[in-house]
């Protein structure tokens, strides 16, 4: 099968999955406690019967839920994610005002864990029983079993407040009037700290997984042969050992890259990062059913694009899946 007719494959089957899972969501987040007509007249001062029926009607909550479900189904095709009554906008305008910002943030992180983790296990690896492969190991571990909001705070505490180093919170400097790269360069200092964050775990990840594998590598047959024709030994690594080893890696990297939208939430809230994590969250508290849904969606979107990504590298690695798939 080749990579054109995989990608092809892979989108069709994508496009139904993502189908399911906005059924799925849809039946759990209305089967979840609450009324949006209740809370919205709340607010409103005016939690009255008459008040609350003419919300539901206004909102389509009165209708039955298998007419609801088939108008969001129906949008969903015509890539309309609704209306959000909450902050009186369509919910895709609102993810897309936010959604370069958490790939910005998500893709940063992807790439400083993945490339550091790759590098520092390799470097373990080589060195193996020596003193800087238990430091690594250790920092490693550290890294790993520290939760994520604790690193976050930590990271602002030191860093920003303490040492006055970088900025602690947001995307940008307010009010600065900063243009061209002025711009650029304010938006990567503020990019720093939440992108060292998120990717602190996965970056541990990826080397304890990379240095397990170069050592199993590194024991076969065909590792010993390279050596007894006289190759150096990072000859050896980079050409034999590393090609082999990094294919768990790429694989673990593909499943775990979906995870960074998940804990994009909270880096985003710590942060204040104005991404869909933080306006999930933000949704959720105002029980903004549409953009609740919207948010789910196009992360279970960016969580698949993310693994047919990892197939395509997969194939490009290892020519032999592209010849037996």
């Amino acid at each position: 099968m080749s990579i054109l007719t995989a990608i092809l494959w892979r989108l069709a089957k994508a496009a139904l999955t993502l189908l399911a899972i906005a059924v799925l969501n849809f039946f759990l987040l209305h089967a979840a406690p609450g009324d949006p007509a209740v809370v919205l007249a709340g607010e409103a001062g005016a939690a009255d019967e008459k008040m609350i029926e003419q919300l539901r009607e206004r909102f389509g909550l009165d209708q039955p839920f298998y007419v609801q479900l088939g108008k969001y189904v129906g949008g969903i095709v015509q890539l309309d994610l609704g209306y959000s009554f909450r902050q009186d906008a369509p919910v895709s305008q609102l993810i897309l005002d936010r959604l370069p910002a958490t790939l910005l943030l998500t893709l940063t992180a992807f790439g400083i864990s993945l490339v550091c983790g790759i590098a520092l296990g390799v470097a373990a690896a080589a060195r193996v029983g020596k003193l800087s492969d238990s430091a690594l190991t250790t920092l490693a571990l550290l890294f790993y079993a520290t939760p994520l909001y604790w690193l976050a705070l930590m990271a602002v505490l030191v860093f920003s407040v303490w040492l006055g180093w970088l900025p602690g919170f947001g995307y940008e400097t307010v009010g600065a009037g900063l243009t061209g790269l002025d711009r650029v360069l304010d938006i990567l200092a503020h990019l720093i700290l939440p992108a060292l964050t998120l990717g602190l775990f996965f970056m541990a990840v990826y080397m304890r997984m990379t240095r397990a594998s170069m050592l199993e590598v590194s024991q076969l047959d065909f590792v010993k042969t390279a050596k007894a024709k006289g190759l150096s030994g990072p000859a050896i690594r980079r050409r034999h050992i590393l090609r082999n080893a990094i294919l768990p890696v790429v694989t673990l990297a593909g499943l775990q890259a979906g995870q960074l939208v998940g804990g994009a939430v909270l880096t985003e809230t710590v942060f204040a990062w104005p991404g869909i994590g933080r306006l999930m969250f933000e949704s959720l508290a105002a029980r903004d059913y549409n953009t609740i849904l919207g948010v789910f969606l196009v992360s279970a979107a960016m969580v698949i694009l993310f693994n047919i990504v990892t197939d395509i590298v997969y194939r490009i690695v290892d020519p032999r899946i592209g010849a037996t798939a």
